[in-house]
């Protein structure tokens, strides 16, 4: 079909439950960068690279994954949502991004077998009993139904924190393997009671979760999950990621994000056919809740691509990294933005820290060599 056909990425968006009014269809995906300080509190230096892409036009700002407990943290210079003492910090970040217009929402994850016990002290632990290098004695240990509704009480905790800290909603962080994604996987989790077996006992504890957490935060509050629609070595595949959207849609989720790597690639699992994992979702569920999908996307034909394949908004990670003002660039249908390598100095000119610039010299090809 016509590109025209669908709309525009700067058309405004109003979420059906909440009411509340994304500006554009643009999203900041949620980034690891390693800014924030050692007890949980987000630092200075995080605030202001949110809300520089605030200023930037984004329709939706997402922090990086914030954990939910203790012993969920992920990485060192992660903020944290797990104590009150978190909150009068947050709410100078929410009252900076609002400022500039864009609604915000915090990723909330538990790590699971991905929380290094030399950062929390404590032996990871999954769905399952698992090999995990985080691990001191280099296994996981399988969560108990007390460890369960402790992970579901955190979650819904750190939810009306992120309420009385000014937040427009929250993201579920289930993609990307940690622990929300550890119930889903059939690898991962290899339980034999009501947590695990069929889609729908896996889907159990993400449920719970959810509707633990719309019980307790107002209708205005926006209640998002991110899912990959496949991660074949831990057994999540796009046959049950698609049973799992009709399940999220079922529980009344506001929005569901496709972590896609690619959104122009196609299924890894259904290789016959030509559809991307976009078009699999909007094409194969009824009354989908809207959909951000996101990967790989970066000029402004990318956007309007994106949006042609059925989403209703367009998610970027590395685009947004060094091109804070993106989302209001594409107005330009040409805008096609230079893409790495950046040097230290132009990602200090875009609020970057020394921190975040570290962390991204792991990626190879992202930050320039010093000579």
């Amino acid at each position: 079909m016509n590109l025209k056909s669908y709309p525009s990425p700067l058309k405004s968006f109003v979420f059906k439950r909440s009411k509340k009014t994304a500006r554009n269809r643009t999203v900041l995906a949620a980034m690891t960068n390693k800014q924030s300080h050692d007890n949980g509190i987000i630092s200075d230096d995080e605030v202001k690279w949110l809300a520089h892409r605030a200023e930037g036009g984004f329709g939706i700002i997402t922090t990086a994954a914030t954990h939910v407990s203790k012993n969920g943290q992920g990485w060192e210079g992660e903020f944290g949502v797990f104590d009150d003492n978190h909150i009068e910090k947050l709410q100078e970040l929410t009252n900076a991004v609002q400022s500039y217009g864009s609604l915000i929402l915090a990723q909330l994850f538990h790590g699971g077998i991905r929380s290094p016990e030399v950062i929390t002290g404590q032996q990871p632990m999954s769905a399952s009993e698992l090999k995990c290098k985080e691990s001191i004695n280099g296994v996981s240990r399988s969560a108990s139904e007390e460890d369960i509704n402790n992970i579901i009480q955190d979650f819904t905790s750190a939810a009306i924190r992120c309420v009385r800290s000014g937040f427009d909603g929250i993201e579920l962080h289930g993609a990307h393997g940690y622990l929300i994604s550890q119930f889903l996987g059939t690898k991962t989790n290899m339980r034999k009671d009501k947590w695990g077996g069929c889609l729908k006992n896996r889907y159990r504890l993400l449920s719970k979760i959810i509707d633990s957490i719309k019980n307790n935060v107002p209708e205005s509050f926006i209640v998002g999950v991110r899912i990959s629609p496949e991660i074949e070595d831990m057994g999540i595949r796009l046959d049950d990621s698609l049973k799992l959207a009709t399940y999220l849609r079922d529980d009344g989720i506001d929005v569901i994000h496709l972590s896609c790597w690619d959104v122009f690639a196609n299924s890894k699992t259904q290789n016959k056919s030509s559809k991307t994992l976009t078009e699999w979702f909007i094409e194969s569920i009824d009354k989908i809740p809207p959909v951000i999908s996101t990967g790989n996307i970066w000029s402004a034909l990318d956007a309007k691509k994106t949006m042609e394949q059925g989403a209703d908004f367009i998610g970027v990670a590395r685009a947004g990294i060094g091109h804070p003002f993106w989302a209001k660039n594409i107005i330009d249908d040409t805008y096609n933005p230079k893409k790495p390598p950046y040097s230290a100095d132009y990602l200090k000119k875009v609020s970057l820290s020394e921190n975040f610039i570290k962390y991204m010299r792991n990626w190879k090809g992202f930050v320039e060599e010093e000579e």
